[in-house]
């Protein structure tokens, strides 16, 4: 089964309602204008069943199908939330928010699954229940997580959960996907090194902080070369050094260091969280300081199941003509948090050869639009098909 006619039919409209949100976007969980345009289009297509305010600014629509003899109801996840960047595609229909960007291709994601609302909403050819799912704050809010602490798959019956993310360099239109673990836990640190300031050419009667942070830097990657076992996926990164003094003569009575640690597996996430405090302390007590260490867990590692995988890489072969497996990722996804929940797939739809997600020149290629929009309607149809 290729991509469905009727997605190619409504392209220029899905095209039109991407755009809209990519000229507007809306950070974390205040997606107030996308959340109102989302409900709008699913009131306007017929959905039995409209819920706002989930995890805050969330949106679920409910679809029944012809029968519901299976008893089933499938969830399908679009994230809505943009990027604290600053747009520079030079597009007629770039951001008009300074500051804020659809750098990940989020709008497009909405959009899709708008779509696909509509023709399930059209044809109802399936036998059970869909739940389509518009969440905010993917960006590190854990908006996810927030939707399901509000009880969404208890009060939706979810059975199954099923999301997809846009990917550049892989051919438009094209899938990958993998079984297990996916995507990386992200987790992050800081840590304030304090000491005793004063004067850069009297080093002698000061405790200094930046050589602590100097030495927890290099230190801090003994975790990834000597402590975690070599054959797994384990990142630390600092990425930030911050003094309380921009003087060239001062030195500062603190150094506030930040980072993050990606990690695949329960045991290196749970290393790294001993580890990294353990670091800091020791080597800041080894220089006459001490380190206050804040590690803060944030998405975990995201699982797709065995036989849910298998299904939506059978899924997307039928829309595209085959699926790659693709590698491990440890950029972080906070679709993780449903799929703890429930059991489900996370999938990826090639974006083409465009600039990479989180980037100012990024954008979405609408000519995946078919394709993503084919293959959660396939989804549905083909796990729950009509009775």
């Amino acid at each position: 089964m290729p991509v469905k006619n009727r997605f190619a039919e409504l392209l220029p409209e899905i095209t039109e309602w991407r755009r809209d949100l990519h000229e507007n976007p809306e950070i974390l969980f205040e997606t107030h204008r996308t959340s109102a345009i989302v409900a709008d289009k699913l009131k306007e297509f017929g959905c039995d069943e409209i819920v706002t305010g989930l995890g805050r600014t969330g949106v679920v629509g409910i679809i029944k199908g012809k029968t519901n003899t299976s008893g089933k109801t499938i969830g399908l996840r679009a994230d809505m939330d943009a990027l604290p960047i600053f747009e520079d595609t030079g597009l007629e229909y770039a951001s008009k928010t300074p500051g804020a960007m659809h750098a990940c291709g989020h709008d497009g994601h909405t959009a899709m699954l708008l779509g696909a609302a509509k023709y399930l909403a059209e044809t109802r050819n399936f036998d059970g229940t869909v739940a389509v799912i518009f969440q905010p704050a993917e960006e590190g809010g854990g908006g996810g997580k927030e939707m399901c602490d509000d009880g969404m798959m208890d009060r939706f019956g979810i059975n199954e959960v099923y999301g997809m993310h846009n990917w550049p360099g892989k051919p438009v239109g094209s899938f990958g996907i993998r079984a297990g673990a996916f995507f990386a836990a992200t987790d992050t640190f800081e840590v304030q090194f304090k000491g005793k300031g004063g004067h850069a050419a009297k080093p002698n009667e000061t405790i200094d902080t930046t050589v602590m942070a100097a030495h927890a830097v290099t230190a801090l990657q003994t975790i990834v070369a000597r402590n975690a076992d070599p054959v797994s996926q384990i990142v630390v990164s600092v990425t930030s050094l911050e003094t309380e003094s921009k003087a060239f003569n001062v030195i500062p009575e603190t150094v506030t260091m930040r980072g993050t640690v990606r990690t695949m597996s329960t045991e290196n996430r749970d290393l790294a969280n001993k580890r990294v405090p353990e670091i800091c302390e020791g080597v800041a007590a080894m220089m006459g300081g001490h380190a206050e260490v804040n590690y803060i867990r944030g998405y975990p590692v995201m699982v797709n199941s065995e036989e849910q995988t298998a299904f939506a890489a059978e899924v997307a072969t039928s829309v595209s003509g085959g699926c790659d497996e693709v590698p491990l990722v440890m950029g972080g996804e906070d679709f993780a948090f449903m799929l703890e929940e429930r059991p489900g797939a996370y999938i990826l739809v090639g974006n083409g050869d465009t600039a990479m997600v989180h980037h100012p020149k990024y954008n979405f290629n609408d000519e995946a639009i078919p394709a993503g929009c084919s293959w959660w309607a396939e989804i549905v149809e083909k796990r729950m098909p009509a009775a």
